[in-house]
């Protein structure tokens, strides 16, 4: 019998990466050879957004190739209809840009990480209370990490994932300042990239990144 890694296990395994990968395009006909791209950049946790043109089909079919090799899961999870869906095609995490109690409630049932988006203190405990494995900090870009190391005074226990506006140039003071993971999008997938077919742009956009990560983790560079 396989046995899948559990929520914790899952949540471990997105802090350890310290990235997970935002992969949104107008449509999902590149996302196998993105994926391919960011794995030989070293980033393990992608998250598939349901805005793009086939995307949940694009997903089920990803989620079935990559097994755990990769942590693959779903962005833009905007209701809980939406919820199961992913979950049924094989999102081992589920974000949002904004929270909804019942799109975490369903993560739990399924034992999927749930990752709602928040932006105030009151938002992101009341997230974090309703049982958010992780809290998306978005957009976080006009905050800075300045924000994340604010909120960890008080609230030290908060799990943070700052999102949007987030490169290779400040994920390392996102991390710094108390952040368990980053999320990125346009600065590590360039559209322009993708549109040329230079997938060799996003692996090193990716290395770039997670040498970022480890020297803010004081690891080698």
């Amino acid at each position: 019998m396989i046995r899948h890694p559990s929520r914790a296990e899952l949540v471990g395994a997105i802090e350890a990466s310290g990235v997970i990968a935002i992969v949104r395009q107008d449509d999902a006909s590149s996302l196998r050879l993105i994926v391919r791209a960011l794995a030989e950049g070293d980033v393990r946790a992608v998250e598939v957004t349901m805005t793009m043109r086939g995307a949940l089909e694009a997903l089920s079919t990803l989620s079935a190739e990559v097994g755990d090799r990769l942590l693959v899961g779903a962005g833009t999870v905007l209701d809980v209809e939406t919820a199961r869906l992913v979950i049924q095609a094989g999102a081992r995490f589920v974000v949002a840009p904004t929270f909804r109690a019942a799109v975490v409630e369903m993560c739990r049932r399924y034992d999927v990480v749930a990752i709602p988006g928040a932006y105030t203190p009151t938002e992101i405990v009341t997230a974090w209370e309703a049982g958010a494995d992780l809290v998306k900090v978005f957009p976080a870009g006009g905050l800075g990490p300045g924000y994340v190391k604010d909120l960890q005074g008080p609230l030290p226990q908060l799990r943070l994932v700052p999102t949007g506006g987030v490169t290779a140039e400040n994920a390392g003071a996102f991390l710094a300042a108390g952040a368990v993971a980053v999320g990125v999008g346009g600065a590590l997938v360039e559209r322009e990239a993708v549109r040329r077919g230079d997938y060799a742009r996003i692996t090193e956009q990716a290395r770039r990144l997670l040498r970022a990560v480890r020297a803010a983790r004081g690891g080698p560079a």
